[in-house]
C-alpha cells in the first residue's frame, strides 16, 4: 500500500507559479512511476505530468510543456509540480498518483495505469 498526500495547491493569478508536493508513505520503492493529474468541473481526469522513480525521466502533456515541471525526491519520497505562467485553463483539482506496474509512455495519459491516488488539492487561477 502507498499513501499519497498533495499539499500547495492555492488561488493564483494569471502569470503567477505555485508549487505542488506530493508526499508518499508506505510502499513506495515499488513505485514504477509517479504523475500528476488534473480534474476541471464538469471534465475528466486528464494527465499532466510523470517522472519514472529510478531514473527520474520526466513526460509532460502539450498543454503544460514549457511552463510545469515535474521532479522527485527519492529520499524524501515526495514528488514535485513546479507550475509557472498558470493560465486561468489550468485551473482544476490536481491529484498525484503512483503506478507500481510496468509502466509505460505509450499508456501514462490512462487513469487505469496508475495503482494509487491522493485526495487532490485545488488550484485556482483567476484572470
Amino acid at each position: 500500500q502507498v499513501q499519497l498526500v498533495e499539499s500547495g495547491g492555492g488561488l493564483v493569478q494569471a502569470g503567477g507559479s505555485l508549487r505542488l508536493s506530493c508526499a508518499a508513505s508506505g510502499r513506495t520503492s515499488s513505485s514504477s512511476a509517479m504523475a500528476w493529474f488534473r480534474q476541471a468541473p464538469g471534465k475528466e481526469r486528464d494527465f499532466v505530468a510523470a517522472v519514472t522513480w529510478t531514473a527520474g525521466n520526466t513526460y509532460y502533456a502539450d498543454s503544460v510543456k514549457g511552463r510545469f515541471t515535474i521532479s522527485r525526491d527519492n529520499a524524501q519520497s515526495t514528488v514535485y509540480l513546479q507550475m509557472n505562467s498558470l493560465k486561468p485553463e489550468d485551473t482544476a483539482v490536481y491529484y498525484c498518483t503512483a503506478s507500481q506496474r510496468r509502466w509505460t509512455t505509450s499508456r501514462m495519459h490512462y487513469t487505469g495505469e496508475y495503482d494509487y491516488w491522493g485526495q487532490g488539492t485545488q488550484v485556482t487561477v483567476s484572470s
